[in-house]
């Protein structure tokens, strides 16, 4: 009797346990498929500016404004060149809105997006893309 009643205790503890286990991978497989997964589209771009009169207040400003972007990763704006060179998502930001910022900058009636060309495709891996 006594070796009937140890048997059905195991029998029903690895009966539990087992139930138990299946519970909690379950879960897991629910909270890795509710997970939002975020696909980047990471590109350079090369931005040419008209405009600005100066390196401090002018070039720094957009820079300063592209940098405060969302989808962008890194802006680098060259008063004597004219130019920004921007690194963005492109499934957060577009080039529109990329001009959108650029022009807004110092009130809105400054500065002038001549053009915008998509220099490269940046690997998906972190450890090209530019920090802020």
């Amino acid at each position: 009797m006594k070796i009937v009643n140890i048997f059905l205790f195991v029998i029903l503890s690895l009966a539990i346990f087992t139930s138990c286990q299946e519970k909690k991978g379950a879960k897991v497989d629910e909270e890795i498929s509710a997970e939002k997964i975020e696909v980047k589209d990471l590109k350079k771009a090369k931005i040419e500016i008209s405009g600005m009169t100066c390196e401090i207040g002018c070039a720094k400003l957009i820079q300063s404004k592209l940098y405060k972007t969302d989808g962008v990763t890194f802006a680098q704006v060259s008063f004597e060149d004219s130019v920004g060179i921007v690194d963005f998502d492109a499934n957060k930001i577009s080039q529109k809105d990329l001009k959108e910022v650029v022009e807004s900058a110092g009130g809105g009636d400054l500065y002038t997006v001549k053009e915008i060309y998509v220099v490269e495709e940046i690997p998906n891996d972190d450890s090209s893309i530019g920090s802020k």
